[in-house]
């Protein structure tokens, strides 16, 4: 008699979506987006759809606080206004400017990136808009693809950071820890499955509010449920209700 194959995490993650009901995505979506439209910040990155300059916020956010980023990404941008611009000043000068954020791997990766993206891509040194295209650049992985195809060019793409990944676990599926193989594809199967169904202005502001619930409201170490668009279908919230009642 034949072992049962065992399933592969992407299964695991499949067989999970796929139980929910479909009506619960879509309203997630919705919800998400209204409550966005009221309390969304005011960020500078927000008001451009320039690829590169939602490359260099995405990069600049990476391990450091919105705060200190919105100096950097303007100072950095009024040096360095192009792609162009990058390519062609030396990697010491780059790093200069770079100077206070730390976690110098992203300053040259995107000098090494900027000396890349136009030969291999495009003729006049923009980046491309495939998540796929843009994996294969340095210092570019699956989250910042996908930040750069929806905040750029308003595509379809999902993306999972940690704040995205607190978020969709906790509404959906809190028994699975994001830290774990299956809570990660988990998490990114939640973040396909609740994108409106096409890309435009929705899909962009899907991925903001997503990022922007997570940092605002859905913390790591305090959840403001009683602030939460999501705490009427939360499966985190009730299971805290319940472990409450319980212990009363």
């Amino acid at each position: 008699m034949k072992t049962p194959r065992k399933q592969t995490h992407a299964e695991i993650a499949a067989d999970i979506v796929a139980a929910i009901d479909a009506s619960d995505l879509k309203a997630f979506g919705r919800k998400l987006r209204a409550w966005y439209r009221k309390n969304a910040r005011d960020l500078p990155w927000r008001k451009t759809r320039d690829p590169y300059h939602i490359l260099v916020s995405e990069l600049m956010l990476q391990q450091t606080q919105v705060s200190r980023v919105i100096d950097y990404y303007d100072r950095f941008l009024t040096r360095f206004p192009t792609l162009r611009h990058v390519a062609k000043a030396p990697v010491g000068l780059v790093l200069e400017q770079w100077e206070g954020l730390g976690y110098y791997a992203r300053a040259r990766n995107l000098h090494k990136l900027a000396r890349t993206v136009a030969p291999a891509h495009a003729p006049d040194g923009t980046l491309p808009s495939d998540p796929t295209l843009l994996r294969e650049l340095p210092g570019i992985g699956a989250y910042t693809a996908g930040a750069i195809a929806t905040f750029a060019y308003e595509k379809r793409a999902p993306l999972v950071d940690t704040n995205v990944s607190r978020v969709l676990l906790r509404v959906f599926a809190p028994e699975h820890s994001p830290k774990t193989a299956v809570g990660q594809r988990l998490a990114w199967a939640l973040a396909e499955a609740t994108l409106p169904e096409r890309g435009g202005m929705a899909a962009w502001e899907h991925n903001q509010a997503l990022m922007e619930l997570g940092a605002l409201v859905c913390g790591a170490r305090v959840a403001l449920c009683e602030r939460c668009p999501q705490r009427g279908h939360c499966e985190f919230l009730a299971r805290e209700l319940r472990i409450g009642a319980t212990s009363e």
